[in-house]
């Protein structure tokens, strides 16, 4: 046995477990057996431990997916361990993409974490192994939602913040999401997806509690090119319509992830973000 540490900024976050898979490529990947289950480490960031990354993948899939009325095309940028496309299907699209930069991450998760139950298996879903930012600038298929689920900021996943990237992805879809990052311990990658996201009329930050993840406080940016209302009876119907079955999102916590703490609705507003 022995810890892991993920170092940020003077904090630390400590596990104690076994390493059980290891790779180096485009990205170093490390995979422990923990207190916490099986932990996924890229670069030296816990990307998902098994504890608890239904809170992330949850939150990160439902918000979006619940607030469009027939989602039945969906692009997942990044997710290569499977959680994300493991909620999308939950709502029986059509089809989905993955495009993920690293197929490392994909054949370590399938062989030691698993958590896709089975989704890479699905017929309706695609892996392009591919840069996000290239896949989206070549791109003219049209999407009902786009999901980034990017890896902590580097000079790979910085791109997924950019100007150009958000405006091609404003093109290609009805709604759009993507992870933001802990707006207290990172908030250079914050301040970036608020500054550059302009290209979406309609923006709203979301938050989910995240304990493996940096301060626990972790942050969304839901986005789309129409006013998008949040209606409690509409979203608990399609809930129970699409039998969706989940262990931390509800229809409730969707509606109250959108309330943010005083300090950090200064924040938003500076860049032209509205509240519930």
């Amino acid at each position: 046995m022995e810890w892991f540490v993920e170092r940020h900024d003077g904090t630390g976050f400590m596990v104690r477990g076994k390493k059980i898979a290891e790779h180096e490529g485009k990205q170093k990947i490390e995979i422990f057996d923990t207190s916490l289950g099986k932990m996924l480490v890229i670069d030296g960031k816990i990307q998902l431990t098994e504890a608890d990354e239904f809170f992330y993948h949850e939150m990160l899939v439902h918000v979006p997916m619940m607030m469009h009325s027939s989602p039945k095309k969906v692009l997942i940028i990044g997710g290569g361990d499977g959680g994300t496309a493991r909620e999308v299907l939950k709502h029986d699209p059509e089809m989905v993409k993955i495009v993920e930069i690293d197929r490392a991450v994909v054949e370590l998760c399938r062989k030691h974490l698993r958590i896709d139950d089975n989704a890479f298996d699905d017929e309706r879903v695609e892996i392009i192994y591919r840069d996000g930012m290239e896949f989206v600038r070549e791109c003219d298929e049209r999407y009902d939602v786009i999901i980034v689920d990017g890896s902590d900021p580097d000079a790979a996943s910085m791109p997924l913040v950019s100007k150009e990237f958000y405006s091609k992805c404003a093109e290609l879809c009805d709604i759009f999401v993507t992870q933001s990052q802990s707006p207290l311990f990172q908030k250079e990658y914050f301040n970036a997806v608020l500054r550059n996201s302009t290209s979406f009329s309609f923006r709203r930050i979301y938050l989910s509690f995240v304990p493996s993840y940096p301060s626990g406080m972790w942050s969304f940016l839901l986005a789309s090119g129409e006013t998008l209302k949040m209606d409690m009876a509409i979203i608990k119907k399609r809930y129970e319509e699409r039998g969706i079955k989940t262990r931390y999102y509800t229809p409730s916590m969707h509606l109250s992830s959108f309330a943010l703490p005083g300090w950090l609705e200064e924040v938003v507003r500076k860049y032209g973000i509205g509240g519930i």
